[in-house]
């Protein structure tokens, strides 16, 4: 028998905003905005990731990466000028909550291996989601042939699995065992 599912008129179509990207430059400007405001978040969120850690690879390893963060933010500014943009931070839903999820994870575990776990694996994710924008953006920027912008968008993105790999190592010395 054929499957004879028809749609249902419960189903909603999601009626686009007035300011809704018409196409795929106003797409790639609006997730350069939005990652823009979340690398800047991320800068006032580092310290305090950093300053409840208790493991000295990790503070290390966070205060590296809130250096590379900070030149981030001024990477997307030339990512901007390069497509002849004024650079605009507005607000990302995803990082406000990734943000939040990680304080959480900090105020629900003591102190030691297991909030050094928990900082870990909230960071992982907000680098993932990270590596998910940058790669989507320096995708959009090939397709748009913007040169310049899709080096510097690479840069970032490599950084930002480099840091992903080095969370990875942290946790996998030892600290994912003693927060058993």
């Amino acid at each position: 028998m054929a499957n004879t599912t028809k749609s249902t008129s419960n189903e909603t179509k999601i009626k686009a905003k007035s300011d809704a990207a018409k196409d795929l430059n106003d797409l790639f400007e609006d997730g350069l905005k939005d990652i823009y405001w979340a690398e800047k978040e991320l800068v006032k969120a580092l310290p305090k990731m950093e300053k409840n850690a208790t493991s000295q690879k990790l503070k290390s390893s966070i205060s590296s990466h809130l250096e590379e963060t900070k030149e981030h933010v001024s990477r997307l500014e030339d990512v901007f000028k390069s497509i002849g943009v004024k650079a605009k931070a507005e607000k990302c839903d995803a990082m406000a909550g990734l943000l939040e999820e990680g304080k959480s994870i900090m105020e629900e575990t003591e102190p030691g291996a297991v909030r050094d776990a928990g900082i870990i694996a909230a960071a992982q994710k907000v680098e993932h989601y990270e590596i998910a924008t940058y790669g989507t953006l320096a995708a959009f920027a090939k397709v748009l042939e913007h040169k310049d912008a899709l080096k510097l968008l690479l840069d970032t993105l490599k950084e930002e699995k480099a840091c992903d790999e080095k969370l990875t190592s942290i946790a996998d010395i030892n600290l994912n065992s003693k927060a058993e």
